[in-house]
């Protein structure tokens, strides 16, 4: 499993992937403004790479963006599709390269890729390559989905469940992003690992002040990552926030890391972004 970092890693592990696909492409689409990507994709399919796009129905602000997008795909040779409209978003960021699974908290926009913190995970794991392989399939056909796989987080059939458990597990010291936690039943598990004397500290916002919970706010990079490291031994990247939307209602995609070489590196992150950070607490700790 490898770890992609924005802004740091930019757009090289996305591009390389493309670049260098030998039979089949297929990528999830929220929003997307990256020519680059784009020409590449399309170069794909002139090299005979089966290239297959699933997107949004919606976004917001951006439905206009998202039709001329499949248009223009469309016309390249790459094989579209649209996501049903039984979920209010399809907020998914998600890609599947020749045996590789990419998934990413950032979209494919600048703004996302050059101005904001936000992770990615690339792996080449094969069951959790086909269990992302059969989501993409259900969502393609509309279809409804049958989760298998434990550490593939897929909102709503299992991001609850396997998010709590996840919070559950911590020992000693919780690392959050997160721009807004808002989930009446997460917080009251994030107010028991307290409880337990577990250290939890947020970079992002907490709606209800939790004594022994620090929260702050980046400074020199927008916040779009959801990712949670745990015991400096396993992580979560995704899409979905601890909120109750996107916990229950949206289509979000995330995998639980138990590479603790990737957990440590992103500990390493959090520390540095957290003391960049500095003076910004927001509620009660000791931290």
């Amino acid at each position: 499993m490898k770890l992609i970092i924005q802004p740091d890693d930019g757009m090289a592990p996305l591009m390389k992937a493309v670049r260098t696909a030998k039979k089949t492409v297929d990528i999830v689409i929220f929003r997307f403004d990256r020519a680059d990507l784009e020409e590449a994709l399309e170069a794909a399919v002139a090299r005979n790479v089966v290239v297959r796009a699933l997107i949004a129905h919606t976004n917001r602000g951006g439905e206009k963006t998202l039709r001329k997008l499949e248009a223009r795909l469309l016309k390249s040779g790459v094989i579209v599709a649209r996501t049903a409209d039984d979920l209010p978003r399809y907020h998914a960021k998600m890609m599947l390269v020749d045996g590789a699974l990419y998934v990413f908290g950032f979209n494919y926009t600048k703004l996302d890729i050059v101005k904001s913190r936000s992770f990615g995970v690339m792996t080449r794991d094969a069951k959790l390559v086909k269990e992302a392989a059969a989501l993409f399939e259900a969502d393609t056909v509309r279809q409804p989905y049958v989760p298998s796989h434990p550490r593939l987080v897929v909102s709503p059939e299992t991001s609850r469940v396997r998010l709590a458990a996840f919070i559950k597990a911590t020992k000693r010291e919780l690392l959050i992003y997160d721009e807004q936690v808002t989930d009446n039943a997460m917080q009251k598990l994030l107010q028991d690992r307290i409880k337990a004397g577990v250290q939890v500290r947020i970079i992002g916002q907490l709606e209800k002040q939790i004594d022994g919970i620090a929260t702050r706010r980046l400074q020199e990079l927008r916040l779009h990552v959801r990712a949670m490291i745990r015991d400096g031994s396993a992580a979560f990247v995704g899409s979905q926030s601890l909120r109750k939307l996107e916990l229950d209602a949206r289509r979000e995609v995330g995998v639980i890391i138990q590479d603790a070489r990737i957990a440590r590196r992103m500990q390493s992150i959090f520390e540095a972004d957290w003391k960049s950070a500095s003076g910004k607490t927001d509620a009660t700790s000791a931290a």
